[in-house]
């Protein structure tokens, strides 16, 4: 895969039990984290998109070389945390196909689910805890979308203006919490919550590779493997509603804030349609092309 350029992340030199307090803003770059320019010395990346259009025109001509190496670094998750985190529902042509579903229509109205922020995301190398039982715990690779400008209603041909950059997202599914029979009313017997927004469900990072730095998000390959077989190998040219469209739609349900995040769908290859599930051992690798890549393994409850 091409080797991303550079991305912001977050790293712990002392990281403690959840990896995340403490965490600094760092640089990543040909695998090596470094402080980021003294200007930023002190923020962290949600601080850093608070306000992203007057500071980042001081990373446009960055200079990597020049940065100080950070060598005990840890990376942690990059944001800590998301305002928002809205995921895009069986958004690509393949996926939808190996679901059993119809050809779905790119000029339809995409679905949205949320995801709890402070506690589904983990870092690029954190465990996640299965939940036990019949959980039946599937892998999503998916490219996040993380906006920089947030906005109301914004046109799709200025869409992309209000993307900060990308990171690599792995949208974990309980399938076997989904339905329940056990519903107060027939109406609410898909549970969203213990389907997508369990604990740990939202590996992220490893960090956020800026917007100029990513030439079209439409032309990204994914791969995704479990133990090192391949499960998911496929291309952002296959969603079904555009990132710009996707950004587009998703502000005129809900004003969207500098630190949220979209999650664009998954391609074909996660395990439901083939019955094969993760369990305690696993480790699951996530990769985007030019964004980085996920390093997570499954641990018991």
């Amino acid at each position: 895969m091409t080797t991303q350029r550079w991305s912001l992340v977050q790293y712990d030199a002392d990281a403690d039990a959840d990896g995340a307090r403490g965490s600094k803003l760092g640089i990543l770059a040909d695998g090596k984290v470094t402080r980021p320019p003294e200007q930023l010395d002190g923020l962290r990346l949600m601080d850093l998109l608070d306000r992203w259009d007057d500071l980042a025109p001081l990373l446009r001509d960055l200079d990597v070389s020049a940065l100080e190496v950070v060598p005990d670094a840890r990376l942690v998750a990059p944001l800590t945390y998301p305002r928002k985190i809205l995921c895009a529902g069986a958004n690509y042509y393949s996926h939808a196909s190996e679901m059993g579903m119809q050809r779905p229509d790119p000029e339809g109205e995409p679905f949205f689910f949320l995801k709890p922020p402070t506690t589904t995301v983990v870092g690029p190398h954190a465990d996640v805890t299965l939940p036990g039982g019949p959980s039946d715990v599937d892998w999503e690779a998916e490219l996040a979308v993380v906006i920089g400008r947030g906005g109301r209603k914004i046109a799709e041909d200025e869409a992309l203006s209000h993307v900060a950059g990308y990171a690599v997202a792995n949208d974990l599914s309980a399938r076997g919490l989904f339905s329940r029979n056990d519903a107060v009313f027939p109406a609410f017997g898909w549970d969203w919550l213990r389907h997508k927004g369990l604990d740990g469900f939202c590996p992220l990072g490893p960090g956020v590779v800026p917007t100029w730095l990513v030439a079209d998000p439409q032309n990204l390959t994914l791969r995704l493997s479990v133990n090192g077989e391949t499960k998911q190998d496929s291309s952002t040219a296959d969603m079904v509603v555009t990132v710009p469209r996707l950004i587009a739609q998703a502000s005129r349900v809900v004003t969207l804030e500098p630190g949220d995040v979209i999650l664009t769908g998954t391609p074909a290859g996660v395990g439901m349609p083939r019955r094969t599930f993760l369990r305690a051992g696993d480790v699951v690798v996530t990769e985007i092309e030019g964004i980085g890549r996920l390093e997570n393994r499954m641990v018991e409850t």
